[in-house]
């Protein structure tokens, strides 16, 4: 037996009815018939077909007493697949036995009723589990909206905060002779340290992928400082006097100060200011100690600090600035070396050796001119 004729409109509610008896199909028919679309299956593998072929039933009224494939093996299919596990399913059987209700509501079935049927009983259950599932549905639909809401909102500030970052960033190179390529390598660069060490024993704690997206985020605002700095000493061409250098390494602090002053105005914690303070204040400090603005030394400077010092060291080097000419990244190369222990971490300066490749790809990608 195959769909039972019906008067109704496709748009109705359907409901399979699965029974190896026609009789008994026939029954179900005359109670439910016209207020719902009824469909018929007489062997548990064609209602399985139904159950899975459109227009999808809405309710599942499963027979367990049937040769070849029973009921509950029925029922464990339309579980395990997508498109069925979410039906509700009634059972129907001549059996009273407690243990086989249990069984069948353990398994997940939302009612049972026992054979011989009785139409009001039929009715008033068929009716309750419809009104559920539709009140399911609703409220499926309703969550499934506000996820995309919250996934857009999310989208949108998140929008907001790069653009912010990067109208930040560029706001600051207005003011020096770097330019925003500077900003995009160094980025690129931090980002390529985080990933070569987050195995490392020392920073696996520390350097997971959430994390490196926030570095790589924050990585613009390393030198939002130098906005404070007077520009007869940021753009002078030569070497700085002794006076003018302590000016210039004033940036570090005002930069930290400023994204300071942005955490607390803000409303909540913005977990990425935390590691762009981390960066402008401290990725001028030297692993040795000899750095500024406060001298710290090994692992006291922050991991987001050191690999920052790195990255910027590394780009000033390769590029020309208005105190000095541009050296070829093998140069460049030498000096890191170095510096592997006095300047620089030497777990990150090591990285860097087996990501040189990786940083001569983002040089040449984000090139002001054609890189040495």
């Amino acid at each position: 037996m195959e769909d039972l004729p019906n008067p109704v409109d496709d748009s109705r509610i359907t409901i399979l009815a699965v029974d190896d008896v026609p009789e008994n199909l026939a029954v179900l028919g005359e109670l439910l018939q016209p207020s719902y679309r009824l469909r018929a299956a007489t062997s548990g593998p064609r209602a399985l077909e139904i159950a899975a072929s459109d227009p999808r039933p809405d309710l599942i009224l499963l027979d367990v007493m049937m040769p070849g494939m029973d009921g509950f093996r029925v029922f464990d299919r339309l579980r395990r697949n997508p498109r069925t596990r979410d039906i509700p399913v009634i059972f129907i059987t001549a059996l009273n036995a407690t243990e086989d209700e249990e069984r069948g509501l353990e398994m997940g079935a939302v009612d049972y009723i026992t054979k011989p049927l009785r139409p009001s009983i039929v009715t008033a259950r068929v009716r309750t589990q419809l009104e559920l599932k539709k009140a399911r549905d609703l409220l499926k639909d309703q969550n499934a909206f506000l996820d995309a809401e919250v996934r857009r909102r999310i989208h949108e500030n998140q929008l907001i905060q790069d653009v912010s970052i990067n109208a930040l960033s560029r706001l600051a190179g207005t003011r020096d002779t770097e330019t925003g390529s500077h900003i995009r390598r160094t980025q690129e660069y931090v980002r390529i340290l985080a990933i070569e060490l987050r195995g490392h024993p020392r920073f696996r704690e520390v350097l997971n992928d959430r994390t490196i997206d926030l570095l790589a985020k924050s990585a613009p605002l390393h030198d939002i400082g130098k906005v404070g700095i007077p520009d007869r000493i940021l753009l002078k061409p030569g070497k700085l006097t002794p006076e003018e250098w302590q000016v210039m390494k004033t940036h570090a602090k005002l930069g930290a100060d400023a994204i300071d002053q942005a955490e607390r105005d803000a409303d909540g914690h913005v977990e990425f200011l935390v590691l762009a303070k981390e960066i402008a204040h401290w990725h001028h400090e030297r692993w040795d100690g000899s750095g500024y603005p406060d001298g710290l030394a090994g692992e006291a400077i922050p991991v987001s600090a050191r690999l920052m010092a790195l990255a910027d060291v590394f780009d000033a080097l390769i590029n020309r600035r208005v105190y000095k000419e541009a050296i070829p990244i093998e140069a460049s190369r030498g000096v890191i070396i170095a510096e592997r222990g006095c300047h620089f971490d030497p777990d990150v300066v090591d990285a860097f050796l087996t990501a040189l490749n990786r940083f001569r790809a983002v040089a040449r990608q984000f090139a002001e001119s054609t890189p040495p």
